[in-house]
């Protein structure tokens, strides 16, 4: 098991199929420390989008599903701390949060792309030493983000099972399970 660190990807094993949060997760985990992490899912889009929740801007950047925590409450990671005050680095040139009226400026100037952005609702949330009892459990499988920043642009809703084919092996086989084992 490798251990997890701010930056890292956590993707769900298989074995929690069943979770509605996080069944087929992929998240980036935004920050670890020995009182808890935070983390994002990146793989989950919702059937909304930025101009469905904040008056202000027509803007049509999709939403995610972010996690369990908050979920009346919108987040953001990006790759523009140049462009987006206060963002706080997470790793590899993915920042997390910042000035959000200055975001909306970008948005609405299109200084800003879905490529450089990405928006939840809610975050998925560990208690101190629950994450490292569910990698213990073996609920979650931890990698380096080889993505880097361009994460924020390649993941979608195909994301956990491109992860499977990445990890080969028996992982290759469950890249073409349905979701819905009863599917089957």
């Amino acid at each position: 098991m490798s251990k997890p660190e701010k930056g890292n990807l956590l993707i769900a094993e298989p074995s929690i199929i069943g979770d509605l949060s996080f069944n087929r997760a992929v998240i980036l985990l935004a920050d670890h420390n020995p009182l808890g992490s935070v983390g994002f899912i990146l793989n989950k889009p919702l059937d909304y989008n930025l101009k469905d929740l904040i008056e202000g801007t027509e803007s049509e950047f999709p939403i995610y599903n972010g996690g369990p925590v908050e979920q009346d409450n919108l987040y953001f990671i990006h790759k523009s701390p140049d462009l987006i005050p206060n963002s706080i680095e997470i790793s590899n040139g993915i920042f997390w949060g910042g000035d959000f009226n200055i975001v909306i400026n970008l948005i609405n100037a299109n200084q800003i792309s879905n490529d450089d952005i990405k928006f939840f609702l809610g975050y998925s949330g560990w208690a101190e030493q629950q994450l490292v009892d569910e990698l213990e459990s073996n609920a979650w499988l931890v990698t380096k983000n080889v993505h880097n920043k361009d994460i924020i642009a390649k993941s979608c809703s195909t994301f956990w099972r491109d992860k499977m084919l990445e990890l080969g092996g028996n992982y290759s086989i469950w890249s073409n399970a349905p979701e819905n084992p009863s599917y089957n």
